[in-house]
């Protein structure tokens, strides 16, 4: 497996009072299904996972991740890990657009990847955020290789495949909207694109006149045909590591979710995600003396401990309850905290 590349850049990002400028280096490996460049920030910690995250369909490491690990109550868990940001083939700032008939790999293939980077890296084990179809990947990847995660960050999941209603709606839907428009569809609600707002039009111009569409396109195939997780609650088919599912209260696939964010809450609202991470990690034994601020003092936000991945909605715990120890109990092996925000 060798390094095609390694490139040393710093991150230009507003620095907070005696932070200093934090060095990326990115490097790309061969893997079985193609190269996969990464971009890692940090110095690995003892006795400490990576935290590696992995982007939706439309985006990349930072247009999906920036404003969440540029936020200034992440910094405090930035120091404590080294992170490792992986770009989809094709998706990472400068990438060729791949030739006619290229065969671009499943998610599942995708999640194969990963092993290949972690040798590389020479590192043992990882906590996963993932968001959408890199939420899915992440998935994919712990249910094979379980020793190697800590636990995962699941943001806007699908773990279902598309059925023949979906493929139905997907393929008129594409008979009258480009495949730009149907990826912000993917990403936001109806309502979030009829504002228009800001960040909208942001994001609407990144993925339109994006230089790699057609590679974004791949991704966005590869998705729309991803085969079903089938997680069971006390099945064979299960996550074996803590896991914090997501999800935005405007995210396309979600009902039943509280006020405040859209559906991408990662960008919407980083510092109600950054404090359930926080306590999230507080749940596996790190970062204990780690000051709880927005949340704890929050009666509105919603955070519970859940039984398994289904997406069973139980409040029997909520951050309000847990808010006076300033620690979230942690759960057995394999729990799962959802959040809403």
């Amino acid at each position: 497996m060798a390094e095609l590349q390694e490139v040393q850049i710093t991150e230009e990002k507003p620095l907070l009072p005696g932070q200093t400028p934090e060095v990326a280096k990115t490097h790309s490996v061969e893997t079985p299904y193609g190269s996969v460049t990464f971009t890692v920030y940090g110095t690995p910690k003892p006795k400490r996972p990576a935290i590696l995250t992995y982007h939706d369909v439309g985006l990349n490491y930072k247009s999906c991740f920036q404003p969440l690990f540029q936020f200034g109550d992440m910094q405090e868990i930035i120091q404590n890990f080294v992170r490792v940001h992986v770009d989809a083939p094709g998706m990472e700032e400068g990438a060729p657009v791949f030739p006619l008939g290229y065969q671009y790999p499943s998610l599942d293939q995708l999640a194969d990847m990963i092993p290949c980077i972690l040798q590389y890296l020479n590192f043992s084990s990882v906590i996963g955020i993932g968001v959408g179809a890199g939420a899915y990947v992440l998935s994919r990847y712990a249910l094979s290789h379980p020793d190697t995660v800590e636990g995962l960050v699941l943001i806007n999941i699908d773990p279902n495949a598309k059925g023949w209603m979906d493929w139905a709606a997907h393929k008129l839907t594409g008979l009258t909207s480009s495949i730009a428009e149907m990826i912000l569809g993917h990403l936001f609600s109806q309502e979030e694109l009829s504002g228009n707002s800001e960040l909208i039009q942001k994001y609407r111009n990144i993925i339109t006149h994006a230089p790699n569409l057609a590679n974004i396109e791949l991704y966005w195939n590869s998705y729309n045909n991803r085969r079903d997780l089938n997680f069971e609650r006390g099945g064979d088919v299960t996550l074996k590591c803590p896991v914090m599912l997501v999800v935005g209260d405007q995210a396309p696939h979600e009902d039943a979710v509280m006020a405040d964010s859209g559906g991408q809450p990662q960008l919407t609202q980083p510092g109600k995600l950054t404090e359930a991470f926080k306590y999230f990690l507080q749940g596996m034994g790190y970062m204990a003396s780690s000051c709880m601020t927005r949340l704890s003092r929050s009666r509105t936000a919603s955070l519970t401990s859940a039984a398994s991945i289904d997406g069973n909605r139980s409040r029997s715990r909520t951050l309000s309850q847990s808010s006076e120890s300033g620690t979230l109990p942690s759960g057995p092996p394999g729990h799962t905290m959802e959040v809403s925000c």
